[in-house]
């Protein structure tokens, strides 16, 4: 166990690639799960369904995993640049090696145009995750970000309700809800802790201006989203009143919508 712990901290690059590879075997195995009827007659939704099924998948897997190293190394969160833990550490590889794959995904099937502000998103953290594992600093830090990925589970899971037509379902209402909470709690909580920390301890930090300005760019994206699900989930009439009035874009081509 220790040995196979210890393998990514002495071969990052080849762990990160790896990894890519299987979350695309994730992908290429999802080829064989049956597509709902709304999804299977368009390609583009078909696209969007395995991409969005992938991320659930690494969500699931790296929310909670981050949530309990917090809650058996809590020098996680007051420790950002400093500590680390050998399953820490993997977290950061296995996560690096999803955006990797979920970028060349994105590229590879056409969708960059439409899709330019997840690049950017992914761009950031797979440079700030890199930096991390090479340097073996800051990956309590990147352990906190990935508090983001609770949220995330209730996204992807909205997203994929979405595609499949299933908007009546009382499940997808649960799910609405849990997705605005946990955004608040997790995704938009963790981003502000980290930008807090590194505004406090800005003199004594590495490359504090680059995690600084990456920090604020995402969180200005996610406040943008944010502001885009409550139009869509808690204020719809204004949304329906934009589209009356021609103000509303199309998202027949959009990576993701409302």
């Amino acid at each position: 166990m220790e040995d196979s712990l210890a393998f990514p901290q002495k071969y990052p690059t080849l762990s990160v690639v790896l990894l890519s590879v299987v979350f695309r075997a994730v992908h290429r195995l999802l080829r064989v799960v049956p597509l709902p009827k709304a999804v299977e007659v368009d390609r583009f939704k078909t696209w969007k369904w395995r991409n969005l099924c992938v991320s659930l998948v690494h969500s699931l897997l790296t929310g909670p995993w981050a949530v309990t190293c917090v809650v058996w190394w809590p020098e996680l969160l007051y420790k950002l640049r400093s500590f680390h833990t050998p399953v820490a550490y993997l977290l950061i590889c296995v996560s690096t090696g999803y955006f990797i794959q979920d970028a060349g995904d994105i590229i590879l099937s056409g969708q960059a145009r439409a899709s330019w502000e997840f690049l950017l998103h992914h761009a950031l953290v797979i440079w700030c995750f890199l930096y991390a594992l090479y340097t073996k600093m800051y990956v309590a830090g990147t352990v906190v970000a990935l508090f983001v990925e609770v949220n995330s589970v209730f996204l992807h899971s909205r997203l994929l309700f979405k595609l499949a037509a299933a908007h009546s379902s009382p499940l997808y209402g649960v799910v609405k809800l849990l997705n605005l909470l946990t955004y608040v709690s997790f995704r938009l909580g963790a981003q502000f802790y980290l930008t807090w920390y590194i505004l406090r301890h800005y003199a004594t930090l590495e490359h504090a201006g680059y995690f600084l300005s990456s920090l604020l760019l995402m969180n200005a994206m996610m406040l943008v989203y944010f502001y885009r699900l409550l139009r869509a989930d808690i204020f719809p009439q204004a949304r329906r009143c934009g589209a009356q009035n021609g103000t509303a874009k199309s998202h027949s081509s959009k990576f993701v919508y409302d």
